[in-house]
């Protein structure tokens, strides 16, 4: 039998994202919000679209990423720059999560849904730097 895979990729790191269980959606949460089929969230994750993290062992997506039946428009533009910049999903999530008090909503990820979204994809650009 094999080991399960750890939520937590490194020991001793607060793991990112919503601390409210409530604020997590499976994949198939996800491809319902969306209306879209299971594959088809599969597919955006792997295109860099939607970040997918597990967290007790399921996959699971910020519901705040998901809002009103859509995909947050600036996220896949983020998540490629995060990733380009060597960001695994963790470090991705951690980025969007960690508190900012230079930004309204006060996370990266609450800007996004915002006026402040281009500013959250110029920091991101920026990390490049």
């Amino acid at each position: 039998m094999t080991e399960p895979v750890p939520d937590q990729a490194v020991p001793g790191l607060e793991l990112a994202g919503p601390a409210d269980p409530a604020g997590w959606l499976t994949l198939p949460d996800v491809a319902e919000r969306l209306d879209v089929s299971i594959s088809k969230v599969h597919q955006m994750i792997r295109d860099r679209e939607l970040l997918a993290v597990r967290r007790d062992g399921v996959r699971r997506i910020p519901a705040d990423l998901v809002a009103n039946q859509t995909v947050l428009k600036h996220l896949p533009g983020v998540l490629n720059l995060l990733t380009d910049n060597g960001y695994d999903d963790e470090a991705a999530l951690r980025w969007l999560y960690e508190p900012d008090d230079t930004l309204p909503g006060a996370t990266p990820a609450a800007a996004l849904s915002g006026d402040q979204a281009r500013e959250v994809k110029r920091r991101a650009q920026a990390l490049g730097f």
